[in-house]
């Protein structure tokens, strides 16, 4: 029987056993049973396809010269030696699942030549005998949506066979496809035809042997153009967002299958030198999807368009890690992220993220039901790094400080009130005083936009600088302090935002160890970066510090005593107090009588006194593992690759970082923590007693606070160089021992600076 050969041909086919019988035999048992109606008109094919209950589905379809009419009748009688266990239905799933097996089969390398040469065989058989792409055309409308999602991918591979084995592409799904699409909106079925193609590019970019950049070439061309008048069409031309309040009627169908053929379009763009219309419509027309995301479509749409620009934002960066090649050599690729840019900050200065209401914080895996309290975390952040983005690009592209000034003020204080709006502060942490808090609050929940972020806010920190000494030689101390003022005030400030991320958490460097291996973040990029600017704004970070330790009443906590000094502070700090921080409530600390010493830990970001056996967390945390399968957007060979910056310009670097194993990682995570365990005795021994044999402790911290000529106790300022000193002395560790993925010579010598201006400056 029939269905007891294909069986054995799958079992074959899936151990990988030769097929024994010729060619013919094979095919014959592909073959679909869908027969072509001898009655048809040229200009109406009415098709009848068997559905999962037995009923019939007829639509007008495209006019394709070998359509097929299958009839319950021929298909009953086709299959009559078929035993009654299986259904003609399950027979031609077996045949679809087969086919697509045999294309992935035919085209590994791990199958033996003349193997792979008979499923070659089989394959022009089928094609050209028993013309089985005009048979899978005519299934993609079965009413039977696995029926028609197997016929799909099985058409899919078909003509990626052709185009691998031949060089050829299939006319026949070529003509399927050009009229499905130049049929719209008066043909409404074009998921189908819209998913086989984004299939196709997907196995094209799957492949490691295939050129590329050829293949796509010769697929996408023929449909450049009319892909381009689909783009206008059905998101602008004759898009009525009636029809998609539902994520489940026909439109919904299409706009869904759209969205994931931009997506696959966007990826493929980085094969090509020269890309194709179509890959560069959603950089160029942006505006159509914006106005979509405002509208009142489904939700479920709004949050797809918002994922897919957040993905068109990051594409630079993945490009950068592919090529090496600097951003101002592709004309294409900074003329598009220039038209994205400018269409995004247009919007938000009207406006734009107010008008989207962020659904509700989903988070039952597997269930349908929302977690109660909160926004969408997930599309707020991806808003928030496109907005971010778009800043950091449109800087790029500025000559003076006048192009961007206003634009940056507005889209940074529309972003601020679009935060305050969204994130809601839990009844145990501190309300959010200081503008630079939030970046760390948005996104400390997800590493790699949290670092994308912070480097883009950096970025435009540096350009900002550069552009105000071109602009004036010398500045005066009234204008630094108004720029200072300014950094805070719309929350860009790159101390700031690297001091709040540290107090987050905790000041562990196991984290910032965690984060360096990683091969899934640019945090690398953005240290290397921070770290120059350190160098050479010393003062600035030492301000900032001490800023922040008043904004936690750290020397109010320790003595209530106010130094002198602190009275003469700048009117750059009052100011900046009033503007960017609002009154806390003095942090309370308490002090158990029967603990000998004194262990300062952050928690919720408040400064507080804890025991030490609960400041675990700035010993060694178990942290969670940031390496993983995903592509790397920000890898290196050395550190020295992220040195190509200078003063705030576009760096562009090789990513060729080899990814660890689960063993060489676990290596490194035993050392880092061992290193950490054997520093817990020096921790311990630099706290602060607070009765050692006599010696008076709190009358020396009163007399530190209330003293100009003493140094008051800089919490922030040791917390943070001490992390970084940690952080240096456990890649030194790994390094030593050949355990670091890549040379960290040159971020060694930086944080090597570091400690050395902390000690000149702070000989204490």
């Amino acid at each position: 029987m029939k269905i007891s050969l294909l069986q054995q041909m799958y079992k074959d086919v899936l151990v990988g056993i030769p097929l024994a019988k010729e060619s013919h035999h094979y095919a014959s048992l592909l073959n679909l049973c869908v027969e072509q109606s001898s009655e048809r008109d040229d200009s109406c094919d009415w098709m009848h396809l068997l559905s999962t209950n037995g009923g019939i589905r007829s639509h007008q379809d495209t006019d394709m010269s070998d359509a097929v009419v299958p009839t319950t009748d021929d298909i009953s009688n086709s299959f009559a030696n078929v035993s009654s266990s299986f259904s003609p239905r399950e027979v031609m799933l077996l045949q679809l699942t087969l086919v697509k097996m045999m294309v992935a089969k035919a085209e590994s390398q791990e199958i033996e030549f003349n193997m792979r040469q008979k499923y070659c065989e089989i394959f022009v058989l089928l094609l050209k005998e028993a013309k089985i792409d005009s048979k899978l055309i005519s299934l993609l409308s079965s009413y039977d949506q696995l029926l028609s999602h197997m016929a799909s991918k099985s058409l899919a591979s078909v003509v990626y066979f052709q185009l691998r084995e031949e060089n050829a592409l299939n006319v026949t799904w070529l003509t399927f496809s050009l009229k499905t699409l130049l049929g719209f909106p008066v043909n409404t079925h074009v998921a189908e035809c819209l998913w086989t193609l984004t299939t196709i590019i997907k196995d094209i970019l799957n492949d490691k042997v295939l050129p590329k950049a050829g293949i796509l070439k010769k697929l996408l061309a023929p449909l450049d153009a009319v892909l381009e008048g689909f783009y206008n069409s059905i998101l602008f031309h004759h898009f009525d967002s009636h029809h998609y309040t539902s994520p489940y009627s026909e439109a919904a169908n299409n706009l869904i299958g759209f969205i994931d053929l931009l997506e696959a379009l966007l990826a493929s763009r980085i094969e090509l030198e020269l890309p194709l219309g179509c890959q560069r419509v959603l950089f160029l027309k942006v505006s159509y999807v914006l106005n979509l995301i405002s509208s009142t479509i489904h939700y479920l749409f709004k949050k797809k368009f918002i994922m897919l620009l957040k993905k068109c934002v990051l594409y630079k960066s993945r490009e950068d890690a592919k090529s090496g090649s600097p951003f101002l050599q592709n004309p294409s690729l900074r003329e598009d992220m220039l038209a994205l840019s400018d269409a995004v900050l247009q919007v938000v200065n009207l406006t734009w993220l107010n008008q989207i209401p962020l659904g509700e914080k989903s988070s039952y895996f597997g269930g349908s039901e929302a977690a109660p309290g909160g926004s969408d975390q997930t599309v707020l952040r991806a808003l928030s790094l496109i907005v971010l983005k778009a800043l950091e690009f449109k800087f790029q592209n500025s000559a003076t400080e006048a192009e961007i000034k206003g634009d940056f003020q507005s889209s940074m204080s529309q972003l601020l009130t679009f935060w305050r709006s969204h994130l809601k502060s839990s009844p145990q942490s501190h309300p959010v005083v200081h503008h630079c808090e939030w970046l760390s609050l948005i996104f400390i929940e997800q590493d790699d936009d949290m670092w994308e972020a912070a480097k883009a806010l950096l970025l435009i920190y540096l350009k900002f600088d550069r552009l105000r000494h071109d602009a004036a030689a010398n500045l005066s101390q009234k204008e630094e302090e108004t720029w200072n003022f300014l950094t805070h005030a719309s929350g860009y400030n790159p101390h700031c935002i690297f001091l709040f991320f540290l107090e987050k958490i905790a000041f562990d460097s196991t984290v910032l160890l965690d984060f360096l291996i990683s091969s899934e973040t640019c945090f690398l990029e953005y240290l290397v970066r921070y770290l120059k600017l350190l160098r050479k704004d010393w003062h600035q970070f030492v301000d900032v510090c001490n800023h922040l330790d008043t904004k936690h009443d750290t020397f109010e906590s320790i003595s209530s005593a106010k130094p002198p000094c602190q009275e003469k502070q700048s009117c750059m700090t009052e100011s900046l107090q009033n503007a960017c921080c609002e009154p806390e409530p003095q942090t309370l600390i308490s002090l158990a009588s029967s603990h000998k010493y004194l262990v300062f830990t952050t928690e919720q970001g408040d400064s507080e006194v804890a025991e030490s056996n609960q400041s675990n967390s700035l010993i060694c945390t178990d942290s969670t593992s940031l390496l993983g399968p995903h592509r790397s957007l920000v890898n290196y060979d050395s550190s020295e690759d992220s040195e190509l910056e200078s003063d705030g310009k576009e760096c562009l670097v090789n990513t060729k970082q080899v990814p660890l194993n689960n063993e060489e990682e676990m290596r490194i995570r035993e050392t880092s923590c061992s290193y950490a365990d054997d520093r817990q005795n020096t921790l311990k021994s630099e706290v602060l007693p607070l009765k050692q044999n006599g010696s008076n402790t709190s009358s020396c911290l009163n007399s530190a606070a209330s003293s100009c000529n003493t140094i008051p106790l800089r919490i922030m300022l040791y917390k943070s160089t001490k992390c970084l000193e940690e952080l240096q002395k456990a890649v030194s560790r790994l390094q030593r021992r050949n355990l670091f993925p890549y040379n960290p010579s040159a971020l060694l010598k930086l944080l090597s600076h570091v400690e050395n201006v902390n000690k000149n400056m702070n000989p204490q």
